[in-house]
């Protein structure tokens, strides 16, 4: 199996931007789909962005479409959330998720593999 290891979140201002690293070890992270969830306090984990085996499968949230980028690199087993122009309301956990489907989409249950989260707070 795989496992993840998030870094790269902070505190952060309005309009500032961040990058998470998702950092894989275990298996052959090419073969994975990776997604990102994220939970703010009092609220269920939501999803945020997908990336699947091909280049051209990616999804965003409306919430985070134009501002938030999902990439990987396959030779360094990371996958990476580039966050432009955060938000206050972008304060959460983040995390980030792995599957063996080729495109496991925005749904949670898709993705057996979770990393332990990594803590985003974005003061106004």
């Amino acid at each position: 199996q795989i496992q993840l290891v998030e870094s790269g979140g902070g505190l952060v201002q309005a309009g500032g931007s961040l990058r998470l690293s998702c950092a894989a070890s275990g298996r052959t992270f090419s073969y994975y789909s990776m997604g990102w969830f994220r939970q703010a306090p009092g609220k269920e984990r939501a999803f945020v962005a997908a990336f699947g085996w091909s280049a051209s499968n990616t999804l965003y949230a409306d919430s985070v479409k134009g501002r938030f980028t999902i990439s990987r690199d396959n030779a360094k087993n990371t996958g990476y959330l580039q966050m432009n122009d955060l938000k206050p309301e972008d304060t959460a956990v983040y995390y980030c998720a792995a599957s063996g489907s080729s495109w496991p989409g925005e749904t949670e249950r898709n993705y057996a593999y979770w990393g332990q989260g990594t803590q985003v707070t974005v003061s106004s």
